[in-house]
């Protein structure tokens, strides 16, 4: 089974196509979108990164094994099994028709049509006028297509249905409101229920259609191009006109290599990235701790858990600045195979990644297939729930329940103890350990 790490930005979805395969086929994939780990216009630019993979774009994968892929659909059919690439020669090649339907007919007037929407690039009315006229088309085929099937190839979901799903999200998201789609029931229908999945929903999250058609807006646009530096005004007379033009030409020409690199040298998706402002950060209003979390997190990723990690845990922990949650999965009826319960963790993890530096957590499946569950200690920056802070953070948060620990209790350090080490008693589950999750 593939095992590796995929290198992209938040919320890339080429990236999606493979996380969602990865979801399916039980493949062991790690997200690498967030600094340390991933620094988008750094990392990618760096030589140990370029050797491996040459144009420097992403998603890009790394197998633990060494194995190198670039191009999200190459990475999305490693990912993989063979329920999703087809079963038969026929099925294999269907799937690789829709595949490369999503990238010819799809993703051009889909690009064309949002991206002005997002501010990513100029309005021209024409090209949006035709990228319209070619949705329709591509949805018309679609829809015709799936008049009497409940998804693209076969009975269940396969890459196909994956490719085009993801091809899509952004003209469902942004500019497919309910009069424009409603000449095409089959097309949302499927659409719907692909997202609906668990193994969608665990990279996507709550997929929500368009309401009302997004219109391109001149100032967001103004705002997201990159500032151009005011020229000095000219003096009349005195030293500066005396200067020789050839000086001036060479001042302009120094001042190359500083500036942000072109727009064209990115795909459209990665120059929005590098254009959009960042996001307030939603611990700002919280007094700085005592308690360093990336140094705990040293501790705890190089050295021995009981021995040292915990230890240093207790010593330095801040009882003000943090504070410590033990979590439990509401619906364990509902769980099945323990891999896909294993993808619920993995899926929420991935969702939460802007969380990584200011929480830390241990979560752990109990049990066997069909007769499971989950539970974790989690520790966060502040004395309330970190999910309450940001919306993208929300998704997951409420299948569980979720109960503040008193961190002097002999309770809490015991429950500490063993969810860190992934060894003890565990009393209160009443079920063997299976497998656990970090979250750091």
């Amino acid at each position: 089974m593939a095992a590796g790490t995929l290198y992209t930005y938040p919320d890339n979805w080429r990236a999606f196509k493979a996380q969602i395969a990865a979801q399916y086929s039980g493949a062991r994939l790690k997200v690498a979108s967030n600094p340390p780990a991933f620094t988008f216009g750094q990392t990618n630019r760096a030589p140990a990164f370029l050797n491996n993979f040459p144009l420097g774009k992403v998603p890009a994968y790394q197998g633990d094994d060494g194995f190198c892929l670039f191009e999200s659909n190459a990475i999305a059919h490693y990912l993989s099994n063979d329920a999703l690439r087809g079963a038969t020669p026929q099925a294999a090649a269907q799937v690789l028709q829709w595949v490369s339907f999503a990238d010819a007919e799809i993703i051009p007037p889909a690009s064309a049509w949002v991206f002005p929407t997002l501010g990513i690039m100029q309005f021209n009315k024409q090209a949006t006028e035709q990228a319209k006229e070619e949705v329709k088309k591509v949805l018309a085929v679609l829809n015709q297509h799936l008049n009497t099937r409940t998804f693209l190839v076969g009975e269940r979901v396969s890459l196909a249905d994956i490719s085009v799903v993801c091809s899509m999200l952004w003209l469902y998201k942004q500019v497919l409101e309910p009069s424009f789609r409603q000449p095409y029931p089959n097309v949302t229908r499927w659409f719907v229920t692909c997202v609906n999945q668990p193994q969608f929903k665990a990279v996507l999250g709550e997929v929500r259609l368009c309401e009302k058609m997004a219109q391109f807006d001149a100032k967001k646009f103004a705002e997201m191009q990159p500032k151009k530096e005011t020229p000095q005004k000219k003096e009349k007379g005195g030293k500066e006109a005396a200067k020789p033009q050839e000086k001036k030409e060479k001042k302009k020409e120094e001042k190359k290599p500083a500036a942000a690199p072109a727009a064209e040298e990115m795909d459209e998706c990665e120059a929005a990235l590098a254009a959009e402002p960042k996001a307030k950060d939603p611990f700002a209003h919280l007094p700085k701790s005592t308690f360093v979390m990336d140094e705990f997190k040293r501790k705890y990723s190089n050295e021995d858990t009981l021995t040292v990690a915990i230890p240093h845990f207790w010593e330095h922990f801040d009882t003000e600045g943090y504070s410590i949650w033990y979590s439990q999965y509401k619906y364990s009826n509902e769980l099945a195979a323990t891999f896909m319960s294993c993808n619920l963790i993995t899926g929420m993890f991935q969702r939460l990644d802007k969380l990584r530096k200011n929480a830390f957590a241990s979560v752990i499946l109990f049990g066997t297939n069909n007769d499971s569950c989950i539970s974790g200690i989690w520790i966060f920056r502040g004395q309330d729930l970190a999910f309450t802070l940001s919306e993208d953070w929300q998704i997951d948060y409420e299948s569980y329940d979720w109960r503040k620990m008193d961190p002097n209790s002999e309770e809490c350090k015991t429950m500490v103890k063993e969810y860190f080490s992934w060894e003890g008693e565990f009393k209160h589950v009443g079920k063997p350990f299976n497998q656990g999750k970090i979250f750091k």
